[in-house]
């Protein structure tokens, strides 16, 4: 990046010198050209003046080796007098510019390659009161020469601020750099690198995303952590039941009861690994986007639910039911039978013998319409589709509350292992929700129950 960046301004600073020395070459030019004009002009002047007042031009310029040239030119355009013609005839000089301008206005002047002495030459000229012309001219310098003249000063010039400039470049580039270097370093204390105005918006998405690498590296550790502490509970259980059975020392009678534990261990474990499976899964699905989802009505989504958790519901002396009415959502169909079944087989494994687990779809008020913990403020004018899971269970502490859903959590840690509960139900829930811009929220009383209240995004 430094590299770039001082290439960049030393190819922009070469770019300026030279466009600066050719300009500056020819404004200097001009001013010259200008001046040799001015020059030349109170020269002729002068001479006219002597001329006119009865000085002859030979006794003055004739071989003179001078570099001004002088000549006078008659009425008829004839050359009557040239200061280094050295004898030679001179041809007709009236169709020169410098002549006919001096006959119409008085003076004139031009830049021309004069076939005389094979040389650019500037002429110029002016009228004297007899009719004649007066022209004198001198040698032009072009660009080159002038160039030439003063190359060594120029190029002198230009390295010595070309050196400047190269140490300015590096000195910018370094401490544009630098802020970026040092939070290289240690990007834990970004906060404390004085940065420019500018890099501010780009060093907080990098703090951000160091900060979200961070938390997803803990939060992969933990959970690494918590599915080897989850899989070597059940497998531990399984091995050892098996040896017993293995070496003969379980009878027949604990044979069948070993048995047992070890299908018991074995069904949990294949239900924590599916659940392991089906969370890494929404996690390499959190930036999927909704083209794949459709319309998918909840209420029948939530009946179907019922019906295929009636048994267990039994089993557990649970009374489920669902009520409500079509609510139609944008979403995955199989994701939200997914937080279904998982709301409700939390609802009747957390409940008492006898107690009740209900499921509400419909609109956000109709949901909470018949709350049993008394929330119904919260539906105030929502046409939204939303569903409802209530249970009369044992509810959850308040200091739980925030953390049921993260992953491997448990209110009642015997009771989930006893009832089979692996601890990722309600966090699969809560990936499932982020997916489908939904909003979740829980209610819970310790002994009167829990309500999880999930209102949908509305259509656009």
């Amino acid at each position: 990046m430094k590299k770039k960046i001082n290439l960049y301004l030393l190819v922009a600073v070469f770019l300026t010198l030279t466009a600066t020395l050719v300009m500056a070459t020819a404004v200097f030019h001009h001013m010259y050209r200008e001046q040799i004009l001015d020059d030349m002009r109170t020269h002729a002047e002068l001479l006219g003046a002597l001329v006119s007042s009865g000085e002859e031009l030979g006794e003055r310029y004739e071989n003179d080796d001078r570099t001004l040239r002088v000549t006078a030119i008659g009425a008829d355009g004839e050359v009557l007098f040239d200061s280094q013609a050295g004898g030679e005839p001179l041809g007709n000089h009236a169709d020169r510019p410098e002549v006919r301008s001096a006959e119409q206005d008085g003076e004139g002047y031009a830049v021309r390659h004069s076939d005389t002495l094979n040389r650019d030459m500037y002429y110029y000229a002016i009228q004297l009161e007899n009719g004649d012309v007066l022209r004198i001219s001198k040698e032009e310098d072009n660009i080159w020469s002038v160039f030439q003249r003063t190359i060594r000063g120029i190029v002198g010039i230009g390295v010595l601020m070309f050196l400047v400039c190269l140490a300015l470049s590096h000195g910018v580039t370094g401490s544009l750099v630098r802020p970026i270097e040092r939070m290289a370093e240690d990007i834990d204390r970004a906060d404390e690198v004085k940065v420019y105005e500018e890099l501010i918006p780009f060093v907080t998405t990098i703090r951000k995303q160091h900060e979200d690498i961070l938390k997803g590296a803990r939060m992969r550790q933990e959970f690494t952590a918590n599915v080897s502490h989850e899989l070597k509970t059940p497998l531990t259980s399984i091995s050892g039941y098996a040896e017993l059975i293995e070496t003969g020392i379980a009878g027949e009678k604990e044979v069948q009861r070993f048995a047992g534990e070890i299908h018991r261990n074995a069904k949990r474990l294949l239900t924590l690994i599916n659940d392991i499976i089906r969370l890494s899964e929404l996690d390499a699905q959190h930036l999927e986007t909704t083209e794949s989802f459709a319309a998918v009505d909840l209420y029948e989504l939530a009946a179907s639910c019922v019906e295929s958790l009636r048994l267990n519901a039994e089993t557990h002396g649970v009374v489920l039911t669902c009520t409500g009415r079509c609510a139609v959502v944008r979403g995955s169909r199989e994701m939200l039978e997914e937080l279904l079944y998982n709301l409700c087989d939390n609802a009747i494994r957390y409940n008492h013998p006898g107690g009740k687990v209900e499921i509400a779809v419909g609109t956000a008020a109709e949901c909470l319409r018949g709350s049993w913990l008394g929330r119904e403020n919260l539906a105030e004018g929502s046409d939204i589709p939303a569903l409802v899971v209530r249970d009369t269970g044992i509810g959850i502490p308040k200091e739980s509350r925030e953390r049921v859903f993260e992953r491997f959590y448990r209110v009642d840690k015997s009771r989930s292992k006893q009832t089979g509960g692996t601890g990722l139900g309600l966090a699969i829930v809560k990936h499932i929700v982020a997916q489908h811009h939904a909003q979740l929220t829980l209610q819970s009383e310790e002994g009167a129950g829990t309500e999880i209240y999930v209102k949908f995004a509305e259509e656009e």
